[in-house]
């Protein structure tokens, strides 16, 4: 049920005694329905986020990006080149769990809109390398999660025999994955310290006028553990353009020992999220989750070039996947966990020009999602809901618990843009300052073109 802003601003009384509310104000958020939030406004000036989830699974993400905003020390945040939300504090509203961190500024872009070259790009491969450069110690005082390269490579062995149990997954791909598998040069790795799953609306930008969109903040934290730094990279394989920049600018901006084959283990954990999401349907009996992960895996198979990653990773060539084979489809529908609660979310549409060449796109183009979002979406073990390409106010959404179709969730995103683009903006005091962030991108990327 939705909650109005200023009830969940009024709640942040609870979380921080003392603290004087002046204002109230809905959070623009690519709408997921999975939790309520709102910004609430102090009489010092201070903005806060406050999320609410009603159920176990989003209760319990709360509770871990609780605990890891505060295994971030201030020494760990000091190694930081970005601003990391500040936990505040905690409550109970009616049934849910109520979480207030700070409110970061900047702008997001989605991930087949992120540029090539400077600016976005190497701002943020250099982030990622500057999480994975904090110490282990991050994770390990605070109990979170740490994994060698031997119990990854485990893990991932269980997931694609679970996978192929169903009888659902294509035999070219489980021969690819298990071949790989048993590979021992993909997994000579050293374990860092990882979000657990970036995605590209993990990073906050904001405009410098030499270098382009730079990264000022990163969202995204309730998965911190200690892993395969390639899982911060999986997102990569829906930024087809930028990706060559994002892992130079990584490479360049890490001190660690170089991982010849990162980007062949990212691109295989970014397959493999359509596998997770085949197990996730066939363990909660969805038989509408088996169906779309089974035609997702099935034109993920048809786009191959390639079965041996192990092959491609010696030869030093990207991997093929069904986004390849597809024209590079753009992002229609993305599924997952909102990034966008701590910080107001911007249409991508109004970032870049939409491509006239992918206007058209078939069923699998529109069904083939970001793959790291199905990440998030299993991770949180709930079903996807519509995450259309325009902000909408997280209080209105709703909770929904079941998983529409994919091409429902495209349409919907492809209705919600037309309407968009035919639509009045409306004024408020942030229109100003949204209008001057796409601005900045739209004017840096014709820049970066010429």
């Amino acid at each position: 049920m939705a909650r109005s802003p200023f009830t969940l601003a009024a709640a942040v009384t609870a979380a921080l005694p003392g603290a004087e509310g002046v204002g109230a104000r809905s959070l623009s958020a690519e709408g997921d329905g999975r939790f309520d939030s709102a910004v609430a406004t102090l009489a010092d000036g201070r903005e806060l986020a406050i999320r609410v989830g009603d159920d176990d699974e989003t209760a319990r993400e709360l509770a871990a990006e609780a605990l890891a905003l505060r295994a971030l020390t201030a020494g760990a945040r000091a190694m930081l080149p970005f601003q990391v939300p500040e936990y505040v504090g905690e409550t109970r509203l009616t049934e849910g769990r109520a979480l207030v961190s700070s409110l970061l500024p900047g702008f997001q872009i989605e991930a087949h809109h992120v540029p090539r070259g400077r600016g976005a790009a190497a701002s943020m491969g250099a982030s990622i390398a500057a999480v994975h450069a904090l110490p282990a110690s991050v994770v390990r005082s605070a109990g979170l999660t740490a994994r060698s390269a031997e119990e990854v490579r485990d893990e991932i062995r269980r997931l694609v025999d679970r996978a192929a149990a169903t009888g659902r997954v294509p035999a070219r791909l489980t021969v690819r994955w298990r071949e790989a598998v048993e590979d021992d040069d993909l997994w000579r790795f050293e374990s860092a310290v990882t979000l657990g799953g970036a995605k590209a609306t993990s990073f906050l930008f904001d405009d410098d006028p030499e270098r382009g969109p730079a990264v000022i903040g990163m969202l995204d934290w309730h998965g911190l553990a200690l892993g395969d730094p390639a899982v911060d990279l999986a997102w990569l394989s829906s930024a087809p353009d930028a990706a060559g920049d994002v892992h130079a600018a990584y490479a360049e901006a890490s001190d660690r020992a170089p991982d010849p084959a990162l980007a062949v283990r990212a691109r295989m954990l970014a397959e493999l999220e359509f596998a997770r999401w085949l197990v996730h349907g066939d363990t909660m009996r969805r038989t509408d989750i088996v169906d779309d992960a089974a035609a997702l895996l099935g034109a993920l198979a048809d786009g191959l070039r390639e079965n041996d990653l192990s092959v491609i990773a010696a030869r030093g060539e990207g991997v093929d996947s069904a986004l390849d084979a597809l024209d590079r489809v753009p992002q229609t529908a993305a599924t997952g966990i909102s990034t966008a609660m701590e910080t107001d979310a911007y249409n991508p549409d109004d970032l870049l020009p939409e491509d006239p060449a992918t206007a058209n796109d078939d069923r699998i183009g529109d069904a083939t999602e970001d793959l790291s979002d199905v990440a998030e979406t299993w991770r949180a073990d709930s079903a996807p809901d519509a995450s259309t390409a325009e902000p909408v106010d997280a209080s209105a959404t709703g909770s929904e618990s079941s998983a529409p179709d994919p091409v429902a969730r495209a349409e919907r995103a492809s209705a919600s843009r037309s309407d968009a683009a035919t639509a009045e903006p409306e004024h408020d005091p942030a229109d100003e300052a949204q209008r001057a962030a796409r601005a900045a991108l739209h004017r840096w990327t014709n820049s970066a073109s010429e």
